[in-house]
This record gives structure tokens, sequence and C-alpha cells, in this order.
């Protein structure tokens, strides 16, 4: 695959995440105006427009004000909320000096900053980038990889994290979990008071519940929306980082090598959050989930088949 040039994949992900700021919002507020509109219907009192835009308006200001506070407390927590759902910690540089010579190295190339280390400890091989500036940027290994790997592989693997990082992939991945979070938790806690009823009793007879699964219906296909935009960010990310490591190191097979290890045991049984596990160089999950595939599967797969990037590279 081609390496399209550095300056014009983080061009595209800049417009990406801009337009992932822009749309999640949109659909959140059109799915709040149609939540009105067939509340209203449900009820059995079809207003008009006007009746329902009032509505509408009066609640925009608390739905702003929400959406904007949940996006600034996961913003600047995305952080210590990854490396919970990883159990990953910081790595000193007197613990693994092989570590971080070939980070600093590769970063000196690169002309970036170095960013901080983290190690998960799991003896399986895998390993992520996450953060969203210079200052939260990361790259976390797992114990696995960094024991399992010779100097070569896991300074492609670094390569790979590390254009991550520079392409932007990073950024544009904290954004889209943000945001499909909001939905997730609103979808889960209708669907808790439609389970157990505590939302579907009222003054009104029935009219408590039918907004109740109104709104968890609503609240499900902004859900499924954000998902699918998400997946839209595309899986072509892996690729780029793939080529963009087998430029930086010039050594394409090394991290061939690397993903036909990782490839054989990529599970990291402390990930249970599905939006964590796509930011990692092959689904951790993939372990888990081999008993579980369907033809439909590959519809919603976050990484491209590890095989087809593997006979990519060796034909660098």
């Amino acid at each position: 695959m081609k390496y399209i040039g550095l300056q014009s994949q983080i061009w595209k992900n800049n417009t990406r995440s801009v337009l992932l700021l822009v749309m999640f919002p949109v659909i959140f507020y059109a799915l709040t105006w149609l939540f009105f509109f067939f509340s209203s219907a449900g009820q059995g009192q079809l207003q008009g427009l006007e009746e329902v835009n009032r509505r509408f308006f009066y609640t925009f200001p608390w739905i702003t004000a929400g959406v904007v506070l949940w996006f600034l407390i996961a913003w600047f927590t995305h952080s210590s909320m990854i490396r919970a759902a990883t159990r990953s910690r910081p790595l000193e540089r007197k613990e693994n000096k092989r570590v971080y010579n070939l980070v600093e190295n590769l970063s000196i190339a690169a002309g970036m900053k170095m960013p901080a280390v983290n190690v998960i400890e799991d003896d399986s091989l895998n390993a992520f980038a996450s953060g969203i500036d210079d200052r939260t940027y990361t790259i976390s290994l797992s114990r696995g990889i960094i024991d399992k790997l010779n100097d070569d592989e896991l300074e492609a693997v670094i390569a790979h994290e590390l254009t991550h990082i520079r392409n932007r992939d990073v950024r544009l991945l904290i954004i889209s979990i943000v945001f499909v979070g909001i939905f997730s938790f609103i979808a889960e806690t209708l669907f808790r008071s439609v389970r157990f009823g505590s939302l579907s009793r009222g003054r009104k007879g029935n009219s408590g519940g039918v907004m109740i699964l109104i709104a968890l219906v609503l609240a499900l296909v902004g859900y499924l929306i954000a998902t699918l935009l998400r997946f839209a960010i595309s899986r072509k990310r892996e690729y780029l980082a793939d080529a963009g490591a087998a430029e930086l190191t010039r050594n394409p097979r090394a991290l061939a090598s690397a993903l036909r290890k990782v490839s054989g045991d990529p599970t990291i049984e402390a990930v249970k959050r599905a939006d964590v596990a796509q930011m990692f160089i092959e689904n951790p999950w993939l372990g888990l989930k081999k008993e579980h595939t369907s033809p439909f599967a590959s519809l919603f797969a976050t990484h491209p088949p590890i095989e087809e990037r593997i006979r990519i590279l060796e034909q660098f």
C-alpha cells in the first residue's frame, strides 16, 4: 500500500476530528427533537411543529451543557481512564533502558517529542498509543511484547505506534470514543429504566412507558449511527501506521515478523471495553472471539485482517 504522506494524513485526520466534533452533537440534537415529536404522538397529543420546537429549544441549553460537561470531563481524564481500563502503569527509564532507548531514538528520527511509556503487566503481545497532545501522548506496551520481540521487531512496533501519534490517529479515536460513550450511557440508562420499570409508572397511565420506549429506540439509533461513524474513521489507519513504521525504520519485514508473533497471542485479559480495544495494534479480544466469528463480523471489525497487513509489509 502506498504511503500517502505524513502531512496529508495529518490534515485528513484533523479534518475528520472537526467533522466528528460537529456531527455527533448534530445527531444528538436531531434525536432529541425527534423524541419530542414522537412522544407527543405517542401520548395521542400530536402537536404542531411550533409546540415541538418550543419544548426542544427550552431543553436545548440543558442538553448542550450536559454534552459539553461530559466531553470536558472525558477530554481531561481520558488518560487515567485508559490506564484504569488497561491496568497499565508508567515504565521508568531505569526499569527498562532498552525500551526507552528505542522510543527515544525513533522519536528523534521522526522529529517529535518523546511520548510517555507505559507497561501492561500481561504476558500476551500487544501495544497501543493514546493521548491528545504532547502532554498526554503515551505508548503502552505489554510485558509480553517487550520480552518476546527482538530489538528490530520491538522497534517496528514502537514506530507503528509513533506513526499513530504523528498522524493524529489517537486524537481522532479519543474524540470518537467520548461521543460514542454519551450515546452508550443514555441507551443503557433508558434500557435499565424500561427493564426495571423505574420510569414507566407515571400519573398518565402508560404515557411514561411510551415516552421511555421512544427515547430508548432513538438512543439506540443514535448509538448505532455514532458507532458506524467511529468505524468510518477507517481501518486504513492501521495500514497507514504500518507503512509509516516501515518508512521510519526502513525495515518492513521486522514489523511483519512482529505482527506474526502478535497474532499468535494478542489477548489482553484486563481490557473489557470495546472502545479501548480498538486502540491496540491488534484486537486484544481476538483470542477470546475466534470461536464466535460470523460472516458479518468484518463489517464491524476495528482492525483489518492481520494476515493482509503482513502480506503488504512483505511486499515493500
